[in-house]
């Protein structure tokens, strides 16, 4: 994923992205890059890899300028800028924001790793186990597009990003209520859980769920494609909204056993709360700084590593957390029938 809310703030500086920041609205920079486009470009090659990431000669130029300004300014110890809602960055490879690839791909190999412990050690018949195994593969397509976009910052790979993360987030909320509220598809064959409940019952709500959750993601969808400027604000909104609600239900799940507001197993009492409900609330709190690390927007180090790239880099470990926990929930013996 990106794991669900990590992404939603995604939004906030996103809504910066792609507009006019200081640096390149200063006519210092633009008669640079009129002076060398007008000198370099009629004859220029870009390299192949500069070709193969779609950086033009124009483009070339405005990194040129870019850094060669922020060079000086870094010398005369002056007001450093933005150019295109974004600090200047190394590129490495062709990659606008390396330090940000390379962690979006550490994301995704913790994904990837994440499902092969959940195939090794949750039994096939676990009613959850494909939702967790859904999620990771959700959560490895999400990590894909942040890489092209870190790569590449174009219309198409952020709008591949964005809608990636937010479908990331709404699976994360999805197969949650699913595991809240037990109606996920039980199979005759399935002997792990104590059905109290019609399975009827239990495939009408579990249906209308998914609807509402297609229908929901759909149409989010379908109205940022519909605008004729991508909506900033109302992306940042969808995902910070989905993002608190998933989080709600979790920090519902950590509460205590006299607060019996959830029944966290089919065979066990409203009252029962294993030892480690409580990293529930951990996985919470450690979203949350981890989001925070937005919030320090500071000029990259060595033009390489920003707060942005930090907070990839903070979800790692974080997505490792959750994937124990989840492995840990999956075989509680509260999923196993009430004894005689």
């Amino acid at each position: 994923m990106r794991p669900i809310h990590f992404l939603a703030v995604a939004g906030i500086l996103g809504a910066l992205q792609g507009w006019a920041s200081s640096g390149d609205r200063s006519q210092e920079f633009q008669a640079c890059v009129s002076l060398c486009t007008s000198g370099l470009c009629a004859s220029h090659q870009v390299s192949l890899i500069s070709r193969i990431t779609r950086w033009s000669c124009i483009d070339e130029c405005k990194y040129a300028c870019m850094h060669q300004i922020t060079s000086r300014d870094i010398n005369s110890k002056v007001r450093l800028h933005q150019y295109y809602g974004k600090w200047p960055f190394w590129r490495f490879a062709g990659m606008q924001e390396p330090a940000s690839v390379l962690f979006s791909l550490l994301n995704l190999w913790s994904h990837a790793r994440g499902a092969s412990r959940v195939r090794r050690k949750v039994p096939d018949d676990h009613p959850m186990k494909r939702f967790y195994l859904i999620w990771a593969a959700v959560g490895v397509n999400a990590w894909i597009w942040s890489s092209v976009f870190h790569t590449r910052d174009l219309s198409t790979t952020e709008k591949l990003d964005y809608f990636s993360a937010a479908l990331a987030i709404l699976y994360a909320v999805y197969y949650t209520v699913v595991r809240f509220f037990h109606i996920y598809p039980v199979g005759r064959a399935n002997r792990l859980v104590l059905t109290t409940a019609p399975c009827a019952n239990h495939s009408t709500a579990y249906n209308l769920w998914s609807v509402l959750c297609v229908v929901v993601y759909v149409s989010h969808v379908g109205y940022l494609l519909s605008l004729p400027r991508f909506d900033y604000t109302y992306n940042m909104i969808f995902n910070l909204t989905v993002g608190i609600f998933h989080n709600i239900l979790w920090l519902l799940y950590s509460l205590p056993s006299w607060i019996p507001v959830l029944k966290r197993f089919p065979s066990r009492p409203r009252s029962y709360r294993p030892s480690y409900a409580g990293k529930a609330a951990i996985f919470v709190a450690l979203t949350t700084l981890a989001t925070a690390l937005e919030l320090f927007d500071f000029f990259p180090w060595w033009r390489v590593i920003d707060a942005h790239s930090l907070w990839h880099l903070s979800t790692i470990p974080i997505t490792t957390f959750w994937y124990d926990f989840l492995i840990k929930d999956a075989l509680d013996d509260g999923w196993r029938g009430m004894k005689a």
